[in-house]
């Protein structure tokens, strides 16, 4: 799998550089796994969540440069530390060891094919938790494939319909069609969310949307199409915790979103016929959040 990195092609920008000769392409990640935290994660949806908490390990760098990011300082700056396949699969096993309800790949695409190693080591050593595929939806379809066996929920991003605001707010071209391909994908995959007893899910694709201040409009357009093409084979976790983290050379970047243009979307949702989905309540749009970055 690390001849992948040969040629870097792993997510829609392509830059085709050799990582494993220390070239760097958009993302800026190299050809080591780069963690800027592991732990117990208690603010995921409840099914995610569990009740000890869903064990999620965040990787430092990103395929998008957002710039309303609530974790610009690992995904955009780089911040982390870098460890072995080995230590990964260390790491799995440990959170597994401390209850957690899965394992929470958040933002992992560029590291895949050191993952794919580590996951099949940590699965060789005992660990039998569902794996969570937690990304930003920004993802090449071949990509995904490479995860047919291995990830059993899928929890991506569904950021924008109109690709002007992509290309706006995340130096994105072509946001939709990877988006919109790669989530074809998942569900052909995972046509169905499975739960076990205690309500945790096994196995689906959870579809999350945030509301990006004055995108209402663009936010009931993704909506429409995520109900129009899947209707209940997914969930969709409509979420209104975007929070200001610096300021932005886009004023309407500066500022939270608006409660009753929430409930307005949560409305338009419902009227729309969903009701697989998930909402949030007040005291989202807070910074404590936001893991502290202590590289633990």
């Amino acid at each position: 799998m690390n001849d992948l990195l040969n040629k870097c092609t792993l997510c829609p920008k392509n830059c085709m550089v050799n990582r494993n000769n220390k070239e760097i392409g958009f993302c800026r990640a190299g050809n080591k796994i780069k963690i800027a935290k592991a732990y117990l994660h208690i603010w995921e949806e409840p099914p995610i969540t569990g009740k000890k908490g869903s064990g999620t390990i965040f990787f430092s760098n990103c395929n998008l440069r957002c710039l309303y990011c609530q974790n610009y300082y690992i995904s955009e700056e780089g911040n982390g530390v870098e460890i072995t396949t080995e230590r990964f699969a260390d790491i799995c096993l440990d959170l597994q060891e401390k209850g957690a309800t899965n394992i929470n790949l958040v933002t992992p695409t560029h590291y895949l094919p050191l993952i794919i190693d580590g996951l099949k080591l940590a699965k060789d050593r005992g660990l039998c938790i569902p794996i969570v595929y937690n990304s930003s939806g920004y993802e090449k379809k071949e990509t995904i494939k490479l995860l047919d066996g291995i990830v059993d929920v899928y929890l991506p991003d569904f950021k924008y319909f109109n690709d002007e605001y992509a290309i706006k707010y995340s130096d994105c071209k072509d946001y939709f069609k990877y988006a919109s391909e790669s989530l074809a994908e998942m569900v052909r995959q995972k046509p169905e969310c499975i739960f076990d007893k205690d309500g945790n899910i096994t196995s689906g694709v959870v579809v999350r949307h945030l509301l990006i201040p004055t995108l209402e409009e663009d936010s009931k357009k993704i909506l429409k199409y995520l109900y129009d093409t899947y209707k209940d084979k997914i969930y969709i976790s409509i979420m209104n915790q975007y929070t200001p983290v610096r300021v932005c050379k886009y004023d309407e970047l500066n500022e939270k979103v608006d409660d009753k243009v929430y409930e307005e979307i949560i409305d338009y949702a419902w009227n729309l016929g969903i009701r697989q989905a998930f909402i949030q309540e007040g005291g989202t749009q807070d910074e404590s959040f936001i893991p502290k970055w202590d590289f633990k």
